[in-house]
């Protein structure tokens, strides 16, 4: 079922299957589901700069111009399907072994895998929220006012170059002439956020408290798919390692943490996961 070399997979499987885990998940878990990462080998970063909070609340340029590429990636993005690495997670959860996962991911895949207990730290794209009012409404919504409001924009997107995975497309100037936004529908203002955590914006409070709340209830803390290279995943590492909680991290290439760690498997998650789960669950997630 795997190639992972069974030391590293038995010590896994035991640290795992004594159960009380939480999760922490990265980009490098969607991978595989056709959505890229920020930092790895083919990281967008290498070829992307993603809009900040400051840029996108201070100019109605920048929002046009972020609204136009996220109204076409999301059209791709939203199609994405929980892949195998996804459901070894939930095939885990499900048997009771893990207490809950911590993912900085916005696809929202852990939930379609069936992972329960989730806390999505950077937000989830299937949601609007007005920065005026604070009105809430799904992405499908907006889309449909968009799609409304430019007829035709679609059509003239032949070719897509990439696809972010903050849900952003690479669009020309030329590809985004006369795209335009649309308010919302609460207090008309020019305000409407994708509900996710921006570079350079904060990690709402209560999804940083109910995150550490998992840390200090689990047993051992599993890391897959995280370079752990910004705080708001690594901050978790530090603080189970500060309480003496185990620290496990599945993840192809270093990451910040590998010295916090008290187990590394420096193997692809499509590798390792399923054959996991497949040892301690008896359920098949691979393919």
């Amino acid at each position: 079922m795997t190639d992972a070399p069974a030391p590293e997979l038995d010590a896994l499987a035991g640290l795992v299957g004594a159960g009380g885990v939480t999760v922490l998940a990265g980009a490098g878990l969607s991978t595989d589901s056709g959505i890229p990462d920020y930092r790895g080998p083919n990281g967008s970063l290498r070829r992307h700069t993603p809009m900040t909070y400051q840029e996108f609340t201070t100019s109605a340029e920048a929002r046009r111009r972020y609204w136009g590429r996220s109204h076409v990636g999301w059209e791709h993005f939203r199609r994405a399907r929980p892949n195998a690495g996804h459901r070894a997670l939930a095939a885990l959860d499900a048997a009771g072994l893990v207490v809950g996962t911590i993912t900085q991911n916005v696809d929202g895949l852990d939930v379609a895998a069936g992972s329960r207990n989730v806390v999505e730290i950077h937000g989830n794209l299937d949601r609007v929220v007005c920065l005026h009012c604070g009105d809430r409404t799904s992405r499908r919504a907006l889309a449909d006012r968009l799609r409304a409001a430019n007829p035709g924009f679609e059509s003239r997107i032949t070719v897509l170059k990439a696809l972010n995975p903050d849900g952003d497309a690479d669009l020309s100037a030329d590809q985004l002439a006369g795209f335009r936004t649309v308010g919302c529908t609460v207090c008309g203002a020019d305000a409407l956020k994708a509900d996710v955590v921006f570079f350079g914006e904060s990690v709402p409070r209560p999804a940083v408290e109910s995150s550490f709340g998992l840390v200090d209830a689990a047993r051992a803390l599993l890391v897959v798919g995280s370079s752990l290279t910004v705080m708001s995943g690594y901050r978790f590492v530090l603080h189970a390692a500060k309480r003496g909680i185990p620290v496990a991290i599945v993840n192809s290439g270093p990451t910040r943490g590998d010295e916090k760690a008290d187990l590394r498997v420096d193997r692809p998650l499509a590798e390792v996961l399923p054959a996991l789960a497949g040892r301690l669950t008896g359920v098949p997630t691979v393919g």
